[in-house]
């Protein structure tokens, strides 16, 4: 993206990856650069802030930008990916680090990829950010990110923290139905608690 606004600024790149529940990566993937055409903000491109133009420079986005392909044909190919290994409309879930703000994007520039997703997300910063509220041990060992800050790289980085995360903080140990029944009563017994005071 050019920025965060989606009044003013452009998707120009797409990365994706469809995973099995247990995180491995099914197929190639599909990661393409958007020349932005008449549907993106005008003047997405030259009014891009100096930290998001500095990194996309020395990612080498901006230089690929002019081979890119449509915002069409890039909905098309990921529509294509995804349906292969999720044919079924409203299963695949859009996953990443702060994808919230992808998702808006994705619902402006590729409305018929967002009616084949669910309409949940997996968004990894958030399980990031209690870790670090929880478990702060394994926030501080959490994966370095690799990805450069293209599209492609940074999905296989959340992935990777998603994957570490699941075996540091969501432990196989996990309480039967038992205790995971005695668990909720306490919490909504605290809950009733505290509306009563």
């Amino acid at each position: 993206m050019t920025g965060l606004d989606l009044t003013q600024d452009a998707l120009i790149e797409i990365g994706v990856l469809v995973t099995d529940s247990d995180l491995n990566i099914l197929g190639e993937g599909v990661e393409l650069v958007i020349k932005p055409g008449s549907e993106a903000p005008a003047g997405a491109l030259e009014n891009m802030n100096s930290y998001v133009r500095k990194m996309h420079e020395s990612s080498g986005l901006l230089e690929d930008l002019e081979h890119g392909v449509s915002m069409h044909e890039a909905q098309e190919a990921v529509l294509k990916y995804v349906k292969k290994y999720v044919p079924v409309a409203g299963k695949a879930q859009l996953g990443g680090n702060s994808v919230g703000m992808d998702k808006r994007f994705l619902e402006r520039d590729m409305p018929d990829l967002m009616k084949h997703l669910h309409y949940r997300v997996i968004d990894v910063s958030t399980i990031k950010e209690l870790a670090a509220r929880w478990y702060p041990a394994a926030r501080h060992n959490a994966p370095v990110k690799t990805g450069n800050h293209r599209a492609l790289g940074d999905i296989k980085d959340s992935i990777d923290e998603l994957k570490y995360y699941r075996h540091a903080i969501f432990v196989p140990d996990a309480p039967d139905a038992i205790t995971a029944a005695r668990i909720a009563r306490d919490v909504e017994t605290e809950r009733q608690t505290l509306e009563e005071a």
